[in-house]
């Protein structure tokens, strides 16, 4: 995708692996302060995909300002492969019991355990995958197609929708909320960056 829009391929591959292995530094240290009451042990620590997201794309940024990559167009021909690596990750979710779905009797449960009981659950790990691939696909297109201006809408509007689709997804995981009107806020402030 960078090459079709033009940006330097060697630059852009460049800042996408530094991107990646300090979101994965981000991933471990948001799960770590996250769960700081439970003091889990460094190495074997979970991750936390907002800790990969957010280290990922400031580096992006930053890195794209330093070596002279237009950042708009940069994020744009990123989303597609954030969105499909989210999906793969919420793979990783839902086999290693994290994320884990409220236990249904319905027959769209899926066996499946949340480090502690295994039952019938909502395969919000599956579903959230679903909402990422497609979001990404429809990245993908709007930039190849060229459909998209000014740079930097596709990455703006796929990350709000993906957004928009994870906090409805919020109430059929299995584990309590922090806050009562988080997710609301967060659901209309995704839909007013989507629309907008």
């Amino acid at each position: 995708l960078g090459r079709h829009t033009g940006l330097p391929v060697l630059r852009v591959l460049g800042l996408s692996l530094l991107s990646s292995v300090i979101g994965a530094v981000g991933a471990k240290v948001y799960y770590l302060v996250e769960h700081r009451r439970e003091r889990p042990p460094l190495l074997t620590a979970g991750m936390c995909i907002q800790g990969f997201v957010l280290a990922a794309i400031a580096t992006l940024v930053l890195g794209a300002l330093a070596v002279d990559v237009p950042v708009g167009t940069l994020l744009d021909v990123t989303t597609p492969g954030l969105l499909w690596a989210m999906t793969i990750g919420r793979f990783g979710c839902f086999f290693g019991g994290c994320c884990a779905g409220r236990p249904t009797a319905s027959r769209f449960g899926l066996w499946s355990s949340n480090r502690r009981l295994g039952v019938r659950r909502i395969p919000t790990q599956l579903l959230e995958a679903g909402l990422a691939f497609g979001v990404g696909g429809v990245a993908a297109t709007v930039v190849i197609a060229d459909a998209a201006s000014p740079a930097g809408l596709v990455f703006g509007a796929a990350l709000a929708a993906y957004t928009m689709g994870r906090q409805l997804l919020f109430p059929l995981r299995d584990l309590p909320r922090n806050t009562t009107n988080g997710r609301v806020a967060t659901l209309a402030l995704a839909g007013a960056v989507f629309v907008a």
